[in-house]
């Protein structure tokens, strides 16, 4: 039993079907990139994934326990949704951060609100002073130790894109997720963000997945490869099956025209 099961996961939007049909495993601490063209799926899988959009048909497993099927987000109350939607931590492509926060208290929203939801509850819950901990121990792990205190506006595409990483591993998800983590930064700090990423998989083995344009980052960082085309898996394996030795002809042409890029 894998620790992530996706089984024929199914989207359409109006009498467009998006994803076709979409089949995974992943195990504990594995990285899957997720690459492909735009417009073939790779967000709108992503989004699924983490109940932001509904699915059609299809099933996912944790540790062997179902946690969205497609009756999920229509029949579960908007507290079970809540708690099981924290198993997934979705970083966004844009950083989503609150303006009128600084990094500190970004990072620390999420983890507060769910511990008064269980206060409220009369349930175990973290106090404020360790939420202040958790919040200030993740943002020195991704290097902002001397920006705690300043807000997006004040900061770089780089530092605001692991303000969000901090963010989303405050709440300690299952597995993280990253919706095309660079596209919005020059190279240089493309590179200051994708070190994070492979750090967080080098020392604390999280379980990520990853979409992104960035193949030699999804070549060194990967496990798994899942290469999408028109809303269908192309082909899935490991990253020297993918990007050397290709047996489908679309991953094949996807390949070698990033190769083409890249003289």
């Amino acid at each position: 039993m894998a620790f992530l099961e996706v089984r024929d996961i199914r989207k359409k939007f109006g009498s467009e079907e998006v994803l076709k049909g979409i089949s995974f495993d992943l195990e504990a601490g594995e990285v899957l990139s997720i690459i492909g063209s735009s417009g073939n799926g790779k967000t709108t899988l992503l989004r699924c994934l983490n109940y932001l959009e509904s699915i059609d048909d299809g099933i996912v497993k944790l540790s062997g326990e179902t946690i969205l099927d497609k009756n999920f987000l229509k029949e579960k109350s908007p507290s079970v949704i809540r708690n099981t939607r924290t198993h997934f931590g979705l970083v966004f492509q844009a950083f989503n951060l609150f303006p009128q926060y600084t990094a500190l208290e970004n990072v620390k929203l999420a983890l507060t609100l769910r511990e008064k939801e269980k206060e409220k509850k009369g349930l175990s819950y973290i106090k404020k002073e360790e939420i202040d901990d958790i919040s200030t121990n993740l943002l020195i792990k991704v290097g902002l130790e001397s920006k705690m205190n300043s807000y997006p506006c004040e900061l770089s595409g780089g530092q605001m894109q692991r303000v969000a990483i901090a963010r989303a591993m405050a709440l300690k998800p299952d597995i993280l997720c990253f919706d095309e983590p660079t596209s919005a930064l020059d190279p240089e700090l493309t590179g200051e963000v994708l070190k994070v990423i492979k750090e967080l998989k080098e020392e604390f083995k999280i379980t990520m997945i990853i979409v992104t344009h960035e193949m030699e980052f999804a070549r060194n960082i990967s496990d798994k490869v899942l290469h999408l085309n028109k809303g269908m898996i192309a082909s899935f394996g490991t990253p020297k099956e993918i990007f050397e030795s290709p047996t489908d002809e679309d991953t094949k042409k996807f390949i070698e025209s990033y190769e083409r890029m890249k003289r």
